[in-house]
């Protein structure tokens, strides 16, 4: 590993972690925005149950991923040098925190499980998450974080 690369402490045979999990929070998050949007137009109660498993597995997801960032985050001063390295970690506990209050929110009873509170809520994660995106993206491609070279 290059001495400008910051390394990736959490890893499997140089492989980050936190890039692997990542993606399965994104997906469910985002699929519960979908599945809300359809309950709202639908009021089939099926969608508002898809939205709150969605919820359920990406925060078990999200929780994994958070643990190998954190591992990372806290483990280099290096990494923790990158100007987005805190906006994106604190960026990620956020939506960890906002799916959290969604799929409480998503427990309710048939209409106010989604409709208002939780589409919001979904909606607002979805955002947060294109921004943490780039932020983790500028880390890896920018910055070369946990890069091999």
């Amino acid at each position: 590993m290059s001495e400008r690369n910051p390394p990736s402490r959490a890893s499997i045979a140089g492989h980050p972690i936190h890039p692997m999990l990542v993606p399965f929070p994104i997906v469910c998050f985002t699929g519960a925005l979908v599945t809300d949007i359809v309950y709202w137009r639908t009021a089939d109660i099926m969608w508002s149950n898809f939205s709150a498993w969605l919820l359920a597995v990406g925060l078990l997801m999200g929780g994994l991923a958070a643990l190998a960032g954190l591992i990372d985050f806290l483990s280099s001063r290096a990494i923790r040098a990158q100007a987005p390295a805190w906006p994106h970690m604190l960026g990620n506990v956020l939506v960890l925190g906002l799916s959290l209050l969604n799929a409480f929110v998503h427990s309710r009873d048939a209409w106010t499980s989604v409709v208002p509170t939780g589409l919001v809520l979904s909606a607002v994660v979805v955002l947060l998450m294109l921004v943490t995106g780039w932020l983790g993206w500028s880390m890896v491609y920018r910055h070369r974080v946990g890069v091999l070279s």
